[in-house]
């Protein structure tokens, strides 16, 4: 199993469903193993509601901006993302290589309440289906076949929906900061990132564009000693893009 391919000739790589397999136990402990990703959610939750409410001219102040919409979770992990997104009112399908973190997503989900279809699979196990928001958060950079991926995240985009994506980007301060100091001082588990995958914007945005879509918005994530990670004008470390069809 330990192996760079694709799953399949698919966008999986069996070695990274494995490496966060391993994790699936301690997901949903904010002191655990990823501690990182539930320091990340309350920025990128801010980002992908104001992205919502930009797309579809909601209320900022209303709680159900996404009612009656399908949403899929991409890379959903046990459910960081895909549990605030229900709580907005929207059908919620989350995907993961993962099985062991479907698992733990399933369990999650049914303490709280909440009704989600949590699936193991690639982007492959939806094709056909078609949703109103495809998010993707830190995940591009973990696939075998990026383009492969972006065009199934395309075709799996309703007519006047939105994608959100999230990924590291490839520069000198991602290496020291995501590589050298958080793997290196565990804060991150060791072999969470090959620096090698990550993509630029350009590279993202065009990948984007062959797959025919546009990108709206590009934001930056940045991480400051004292206030932590936050949506920032550099993409130097980290950033977002918001792409529709056309």
């Amino acid at each position: 199993m330990a192996s760079d391919e694709a799953d399949s000739g698919g966008t999986i790589r069996a070695d990274e469903a494995e490496h966060f397999g391993r994790l699936a136990a301690d997901w949903w402990n904010p002191r655990g193993s990823s501690a990182m990703l539930h320091k990340l959610n309350p920025p990128r939750l801010r980002h992908v509601r104001a992205r919502i409410d930009a797309h579809w001219g909601g209320d900022p102040r209303g709680f159900t901006p996404l009612s009656g919409k399908r949403v899929l979770d991409v890379g959903c992990g046990a459910g960081l993302l895909a549990e605030p997104l229900a709580r907005l009112g929207a059908r919620v399908t989350g995907i993961d290589a993962a099985p062991e973190v479907i698992a733990a997503a399933r369990v999650h989900a049914d303490a709280v309440g909440l009704a989600i279809d949590y699936r193991a699979g690639g982007i492959e196990s939806v094709t056909g289906e078609r949703f109103d928001l495809v998010v993707s958060l830190e995940v591009i950079e973990h696939v075998a076949d990026p383009a492969g991926f972006v065009r199934g995240l395309a075709g799996a985009l309703a007519e006047g929906g939105l994608l959100i994506l999230s990924t590291p980007n490839r520069t000198p301060l991602s290496r020291l900061a995501l590589i050298t100091l958080a793997e290196g001082t565990g804060r991150i588990p060791r072999g969470t990132h090959d620096w090698e995958r990550f993509l630029t914007p350009d590279q993202l945005t065009a990948l984007l564009a062959d797959a025919g879509l546009t990108v709206r918005d590009l934001t930056g994530l940045a991480f400051s000693p004292a206030r932590g990670f936050e949506l920032s004008g550099s993409t130097e470390l980290d950033y977002f893009v918001t792409a529709v069809r056309g």
